[in-house]
């Protein structure tokens, strides 16, 4: 009897089984079972028959079942250690999982994603997985310099792409775009987990050979997370390519944030506020550099003509900011289709490889303009 006041609920639909097939299609349970595991002991024929009443009916393998018996899950886990609040903001990851996913639904292989707190939160995540076999492997983000999580998925036996280095020592596998590189110089040493990168050294000298060609000289880089690889990498190329241009490094130099637009306008009103504000300033992300544009409007400084802008990850913000900024572009779906391969190159059988992803180009906008005279 239903409740008063209370509508009867209705019974959720009964998912289809095997014998259900078996008797539709007029055979046995186990030919179905052979038919939908492309098993031999049937004829073309009858697979094609079951695949075909299979479809009718909407039927789906058992993921659960399927990892039970050794199959695999079908699915590949991606989880961001990451503050909440930059997430929403941020199109890098966005373009990256879509890049992902374009390769994973072709396979029809589900991705399984998840935001946590931090590191530690993720590696028991990864223990919880590997442990019921939800994911066949995980694509890994944000490699930190100090980074326990390689050790954890070579010890779980859980296969594993690194997106962004660091990675072990191996033979370098260049995108056809990309130039002649060596491994990351976060290289140590790791286990032998898959990685794809980009050279953020290189992209950081084709910002710095633009403004210095256009005679800045006080130059601040609005840098990410501290302790993640690539925020050290481009921090290190910022202070290398500036001694080699002889330029002092009290007035190139680097400030990390949380990526938020918050953090990236503070940081923008503290460089202002300084005795000999910089000249030009990279931002990490086209968030925060959408956000220092904003600040230097709002205190009457114009952009170029009194300070340069420079965001690292082009987006439509680049494009519809006024000015349109500067920024390095690449190709962040693609880099996300290349680590999506190379996953499944890894479960397929094949080696672990260090692979070079596109170095992005500078798409010189009106944000960037000749030092101003002192």
């Amino acid at each position: 009897m239903t409740a008063p006041g209370e509508a009867a609920r209705p019974k959720p639909a009964r998912r289809p089984t095997i014998k259900d097939i078996a008797r539709r299609a007029g055979v046995s349970e186990s030919a179905v079972s052979f038919a939908l595991n492309d098993r031999p002991g049937v004829s073309k024929d009858t697979r094609a028959r079951v695949r075909r009443v299979a479809e009718e009916l909407g039927w789906q393998a058992n993921s659960a079942a399927r990892a039970l018996s050794g199959e695999r899950a079908g699915a590949l886990g991606l989880v961001l250690a990451r503050p909440a609040q930059t997430l929403g903001v941020e199109s890098f990851f966005l373009q990256l999982v879509s890049g992902i996913q374009e390769v994973l639904s072709a396979r029809k292989i589900a991705l399984l994603f998840q935001v946590v707190e931090d590191l530690g939160t993720e590696c028991a995540l990864y223990r919880r997985w590997w442990a019921e076999r939800r994911v066949d492997g995980v694509l890994v983000v944000d490699p930190r310099t100090e980074d326990p999580r390689p050790q954890l998925l070579t010890a779980l036996g859980l296969p594993a792409v690194v997106i962004g280095g660091p990675a072990a020592p191996a033979a370098v596998a260049p995108h056809p775009d990309a130039a002649p590189a060596a491994p990351p110089p976060d290289a140590a040493a790791q286990p032998p987990l898959a990685t794809v990168w980009a050279d953020d050294a290189k992209a950081m000298a084709r910002i710095l050979d633009h403004l210095y060609g256009l005679g800045h000289r006080r130059i601040v880089h609005v840098a990410g997370l501290p302790g993640l690889a690539h925020t050290e990498r481009r921090i290190r190329s910022l202070r290398t390519e500036a001694a080699l241009r002889g330029l002092d490094a009290r007035h190139v130099r680097s400030v990390t944030t949380d990526y938020s637009d918050a953090e990236g306008a503070e940081a923008t009103r503290r460089l202002l506020d300084a005795a000999q504000p910089p000249t030009a300033i990279i931002y990490d992300n086209d968030v925060m550099a959408v956000a220092g544009t904003a600040v230097a409007a709002g205190r009457g400084i114009p952009v170029p003509a009194a300070l340069s802008i420079v965001a690292w990850d082009d987006s439509a913000l680049c494009r519809v900011t006024h000015p349109r900024l500067t920024a390095l572009v690449r190709d962040t779906p693609g880099f996300g289709r290349l680590a999506a391969q190379e996953l499944l190159a890894v479960l397929d059988g094949g080696p672990h490889r260090t692979v070079q992803g596109e170095l992005p180009h500078l798409e010189a906008r009106e944000s960037t303009g000749p030092c101003p005279h002192d």
